[in-house]
């Protein structure tokens, strides 16, 4: 990638309803290179895909639940079973694995507290290995980005 194509993925990221004319006029180049670095781009997997932003109190999901999930046993097995899990339950819109005393932590959606307490007895828990899970509930978003910041020169 060099500095075009890095304009060109910062530009679709604050704002990935641009026309091809409108990109193309805001990284200097004409329409149909423009269109060609971003057809590379995707063919290259630098851009996954395109997505709507939801304000997910507005959607009806107004509880946002950090859950630390600490495994019984840190087996290939255990984490396969797990990782496969999360890749199905909805209500989970994040999950990185991690460094340090918990083993993963998820970004979770709720409509209530009551329905976050049954989201944890009748899934979370339910997921083979999981051993400890510690919730955090989000108060409000101070921050909340999908552009990257510039990438700086070598």
């Amino acid at each position: 990638m060099d500095a075009i194509d890095r304009i060109i993925v910062r530009s679709l990221q604050q704002n990935g309803r641009l026309t091809n004319n409108d990109l193309a006029e805001k990284v200097n180049l004409s329409p149909s290179p423009c269109l060609r670095r971003v057809r590379k781009l995707e063919e290259e997997g630098v851009i996954k895909g395109y997505t709507t932003l939801v304000d997910h109190e507005k959607y009806g999901f107004p509880l946002c639940v950090f859950v630390n999930i600490r495994l019984e046993r840190q087996t290939n097995e255990v984490i396969r079973l797990f990782e496969k899990h999360i890749q199905d339950i909805e209500e989970i819109m994040e999950c990185y694995l991690l460094t340090g005393n918990f083993d993963y932590v998820l970004r979770v959606v709720s409509p209530s507290l009551k329905d976050y307490e049954t989201f944890v007895k009748e899934k979370l828990t339910r997921i083979p290995g999981v051993g400890a899970l510690e919730t955090r509930i989000a108060f409000g978003t101070i921050k909340r980005t999908t552009v990257y910041p510039r990438h700086k020169p070598d």
